[in-house]
C-alpha cells in the first residue's frame, strides 16, 4: 500500500511540475513510473497473500487465495504489458 501512495504522490508532484514547467502533453514516463510502483505493489501483496495463506491455512483460504492470485497476476501482467509499450514509444 505504501508504494502505491509513494507511487501515487510521485506522479502527481512530476505532474504537476510537468505542467507548470514545460507544459507538455506527453505523460508517457510518470504513466511508466507509477505503474511500475503498483506492480511493484501487487508483487508484495501477491506474497503477502501467499504467506498468510502458508501460515494459517484453510481450504476457503487457499480458494480466495487462488482467484486474488490469479486476478493481480492477470492485472500485474497488462500493467507490465502496458509500461514495455510506454517505454518503446517514448
Amino acid at each position: 500500500m505504501a508504494l502505491i501512495f509513494y507511487g501515487g504522490i510521485r506522479s502527481v508532484i512530476s505532474l504537476l511540475v510537468t505542467e507548470i514547467k514545460y507544459r507538455s502533453s506527453d505523460y508517457s514516463d510518470i504513466r511508466t513510473d507509477f505503474t511500475s510502483k503498483i506492480v511493484l505493489a501487487l508483487e508484495f501483496f501477491i506474497a503477502a497473500d501467499l504467506i498468510k495463506t502458508i501460515l494459517q491455512p484453510t481450504l476457503n483460504d487457499v480458494i480466495i487465495l487462488a482467484v486474488i492470485v490469479s486476478i493481480r497476476t492477470v492485472v500485474g501482467y497488462f500493467l507490465d504489458k502496458e509500461a514495455k509499450e510506454l517505454v518503446k514509444k517514448g
